[in-house]
This record gives C-alpha cells, structure tokens and sequence, in this order.
C-alpha cells in the first residue's frame, strides 16, 4: 500500500452511544465481547474484541466484560476458554474483574424460563427436532402449531421440572416459547428455549442435563450484566426481534439495545468455523495455531504484530454493509509496524560458499553493524567475518542478464557492512552445479567505500561459515489462491481446490547470523533484502531453531492482480 492511509470518521454504532450520554439515557456505557468457547478465535472476532473494548476505552464512564456463552457442553472446553483469554489479552484488552460465564446464570434463566412458563409464553413440547423443522413453514409459508401448544401451563411446568430432574432422555421433549407461527420471521415461530442434553458441562460438571439455548441466554445474560449495548454481526439481525422479545417479557433488571455491524470478511482466506475445521481435519494444515490460518493463534504465531491488527480493525472501520476486505491492507498493517519494530539482521536463505582467497586464513575480526538504520536508539551488533562466507545463491549468476547487478565472474561487489568482493572462480560439483564461490577482497574498502572512488552497484548480505547460525527457515503465503475461494467455489466445485500449494516452502538449511542464538519466541526481526521473521515457539530447539516468515519486505502479489 503505497497511498497514505487516512483516517476514518466516527462509525454509526459511537454516533449512537455519543447521543445517547449525551440525551441521558445512560450514564454508563457497558459493552461485552461473548464468544462461544468451542473453536479458536479468528481475525473476524478480533474486529469484535477492537470494537467492544475500544469503545469502552473511548468512553467515560465505559467498561467492556468477556463473557463465555458457554451453554452446548457437547462443543465447549476448557480449552478454548484459555486460548480465547490469552488472544483477548495478546491483543492488547484487559476484561479486568468483569469476567462472566452463561453458566454463571443457570439458575436465573431456569427461574426465567418458569416465569415465561406461568404467564403463557412457553410450553413443553413434545415433538421430536426432525418435526419441529418440519411443523416450521418456510419463508413464504406459515408454520403449523404443535399439538402441545396449548399444554396447560401447570403441566409444562411440571414437565419441565422433571426435565430438569432428569427424568427424560434426550431429544424427548424441549421448552418452546409461545410466540407466532405465523411470523414473517422464523426465529419468532416458537423457537427452543432448552433442550435435554444429558452431557456433563465444562463448568458445572453434571449439575444441569437441561441447557438454554444460544438465542434465550444471551439477552438475559447482558441485562444481568448490565450491558447497555449489545454490538453483533449481521448474521443476528433477523435474531433481533426475539432479542427483544425476551428483554420485554422477563422482569429484567435493564433493557440492553442490540446492534448490528458488518462482520471482516477478508480475501484469500475463509472465517467459517466450519470451513477451518475442515482444513485441520482434512491436513491441509497443521492445526488451528498453523501460521496460514486466520485464527488469532495462527497469525500469532506468523509473527504478526498485535497493533498491527489493531491499527487494521480500525481504518476498516465500522459498517451496516458486508464487503470483502483487501488483505493486502492486513499486510500492509503488518509490514508497516514490524518496519518500526524489528531489529534487522543478516539470513542467507539458500547459502552458497564464498571463499575469499586473500584474506588471512585463521583470521576473523568483528564488525559494526546498526540494529535499525532510522533507530540510533535501537544500538548496534558485531558480526564476525572470515576467510570463509557463505552469500545467497540468488544473488551470483555465472551469466548475468543486463540489469542484474550482483555477484558474477568478474564482478565486484559491496558486502553489507564489510568489504567489496570480486569473483575471481566458480568451482562446480560433479553434476555441474555451483559449489563454491573463489574471490578476492580489497581491505581498504571497510565500511563499503574505497579510496579510490570507484563504485560497486550491487550491495548483498552474508554471514560467516565458521559462525552461522544453521536454521530451518518457513516462508507461509496467502492460504488460497483465489481472493474469494467460497465465490469460486460456487458453481459446484470445493473451496479447498483453491488452496495454495506454494503456502509454505520449507528452507531446511539456512545460515543466519550467530546473534539470532538468542532470539525468543514471537521476537519480530527483519532478514535484510529476505523480508520479516520470528522465532517459532512450537517447533524450535536449541540444535535447530525455525524461524516463520511474517511478511515479505513488499507486496508481491501487486503484480498478479
């Protein structure tokens, strides 16, 4: 992204919360980010966790609670509760002590649910799932009521007791809100509000073997919170009027407002939960925290950069439209901040030796080299240097085209914070390829200059052979090869045959500078000409560290489109 990139105007979800402090309505604005703990989060929720926890850092007085909507033990863990607060606090959010689960509420809701029950707003039902679907209608077709509708209240109460007690198996009977069949929106054609689900629960253990469903626990669990606005994705727009519904026929301590907003779609990538899964159990990639895959512990561990994400889930803003967003402007995000933040270093991706006839054999000696050209700050480094080098095969060509301004027979060129080199010798193997490269030095140019004047036009990196850093080196690129890889897929085919084959390519044998010893993992660094790295915590040992490509130096799928 070459263009500077301007900053947007107040999105419609702060308009609404400015006018309504400033006409009174509240006092407080209270916000929540409510996943559910079944899978890992993925870039789309990280403009969810930016939304609702920057207003509440944007507004005074303002807070924003994490709280799991932990109601189907049959998908919930323990598991994703932690991965889901470590990419909350990765992030850079802090929920404070306003943490909160749905179960946190079991009792309330049941006793609500019973409220709903004695005023004749639900009733058990006995129809199986399959005839609920079937008794629904569709779109332009009216729903039938169940036979049990009109089941007295005194008996659904009495049945859902014993639901609750255990008495029942599962699927036999569920509590249905008494609502309208009719409805132009399905969500209104009495929905489920419980279902028997004799499964044991991450949190209550076998307390409950009756659970609420996602659409009657969320609004009672916001107006228990507190919550003065419950900010969601399209996908729950037609959910609304049963939101409200709820908020106004249970005694509720507040009226939280629903409101929707554009959920990130991005390019060359999926955000179905499903879809993901169907990546991990299928091997296309390695698991959820696989550095090509969109889930925040994915893309933590390409080595993306947390303001990175942040600054991106601002400038695109906020919306009532769904669209299809550049990841280029993600890359951009990225590139942008590790280019402020990581040290630079030296990394010879496919190593070629060097051999530099004239220097001293047994000689070594220590150069300066600046950490960050534009940071003084950012201090300095020594790199051994030797008789022996290795540089990148790329840059030497035994018979250079016109504009190739690198290493080749009879070329003189700088080595980056070193001395020029010339090659006098290409040494080839018994297949014929390139083994090693014999050259010359002149010592007067130390710092890239000679006394002379004369001027090299190639400037290419290096590290010394007796010092290197042996690494496997993992270079990761956009996961799909076509921008909308579900569009594409729409005529029949399968997204995953749009999966890039070219996404990862292994470097097993790279040679990198000996100060990278020390890296650490998620330490973000730029291999000078190479593009931007980090140490991976997973896979890396002492005896063989891997470093994962974050970015490219720029954008190299510019010139495809």
């Amino acid at each position: 992204m070459s263009e500077p990139i301007k900053p947007l105007a107040a999105d419609f979800i702060r308009t609404i919360i400015t006018d309504d402090l400033a006409s009174g309505k509240h006092d407080q604005i209270v916000t929540r980010f409510p996943p559910e703990p079944n899978g890992y989060l993925h870039i789309g929720h990280a403009k969810s966790i930016c939304l609702n926890f920057g207003i509440a850092g944007e507004f005074t007085p303002a807070r924003c609670h994490l709280r799991f909507d932990d109601t189907n033990p049959s998908k919930e863990e323990t598991e994703y509760v932690e991965a889901i607060k470590e990419d909350v606090r990765w992030l850079g959010f802090d929920w404070g002590e306003h943490l909160y689960f749905a179960s946190d509420y079991f009792e309330q809701i049941y006793e609500y649910a019973e409220h709903l029950i004695k005023n004749g707003l639900a009733y058990v039902c006995d129809l199986s799932a399959e005839e609920i679907r079937a008794s629904r209608g569709t779109l332009t077709e009216p729903g039938r009521n169940s036979p049990y509708r009109e089941r007295p209240s005194s008996e659904s109460i009495d049945l859902f007791r014993r639901m609750r007690a255990g008495e029942f198996p599962d699927g036999a009977r569920v509590l249905r809100a008494r609502i309208d069949m009719a409805s132009g929106n399905l969500n209104l054609r009495d929905p489920v509000l419980y279902r028997i689900m004799h499964r044991g629960h991450h949190r209550t253990g076998a307390q409950w073997c009756i659970y609420p469903m996602y659409d009657f626990t969320h609004p009672i669990s916001d107006a228990l919170e507190g919550v003065t606005h419950s900010l969601c994705t399209l996908e729950f727009a037609d959910h609304r009027p049963l939101y409200d519904w709820i908020i106004v026929n249970l005694p509720l301590p507040c009226q939280p407002r629903q409101i929707e907003f554009a959920r990130l779609n991005l390019g060359y990538t999926v955000v179905s939960k499903r879809k993901l899964l169907q990546l991990v159990n299928e091997g296309y990639v390695g698991g959820w925290d696989d550095p090509r895959m969109p889930t925040l512990s994915g893309i933590r561990r390409r080595g993306y950069p947390p303001a990175a994400i942040r600054s991106f889930c601002d400038r695109i803003g906020v919306a009532k439209k769904e669209s299809l967003v550049d990841v280029s402007l993600l890359e951009h995000y990225v590139r942008e901040e590790l280019n402020e933040s990581a040290v630079r270093v030296m990394g010879v991706l496919k190593p070629l030796k060097v051999v530099i006839t004239n220097y001293p054999a047994g000689r070594s000696e220590e150069l300066t080299a600046q950490n960050h050209p534009q940071k003084p700050e950012m201090g300095s480094r020594l790199l051994p240097f030797a008789r022996e080098i290795y540089i990148e095969r790329d840059d030497f060509m035994e018979e250079p085209p016109k504009k190739f301004f690198r290493l080749a027979p009879g070329r003189e060129v700088r080595l980056r914070y070193a001395y020029f080199i010339k090659c006098d010798e290409v040494i080839k193997d018994a297949t014929g390829e390139i083994s090693e490269l014999r050259c010359s030095y002149d010592p007067a140019t130390l710092g890239g200059n000679a006394p002379d004047g004369r001027k090299v036009k190639g400037t290419i990196h290096w590290v010394a052979a007796d010092r290197a850093l042996k690494a496997e080196v993992r270079l990761y690129d956009r996961l799909f090869t076509e921008e909308n890889p579900e569009k594409a897929a729409a005529g029949g085919g399968d997204f995953k045959d749009f999966v890039n084959p070219h996404s990862l390519v292994i470097l097993p044998d790279c040679r990198l500078e000996p100060s990278l010893a020390a890296a650490r993992p998620g330490q973000h660094f730029q291999f000078e000409r190479q593009g931007y790295f980090c140490l991976d915590g997973q896979d890396s040992r002492p005896e063989g560290p891997v470093f994962n490509r974050s970015a490219t130096l720029r954008d190299t799928w510019a010139k495809l489109r």
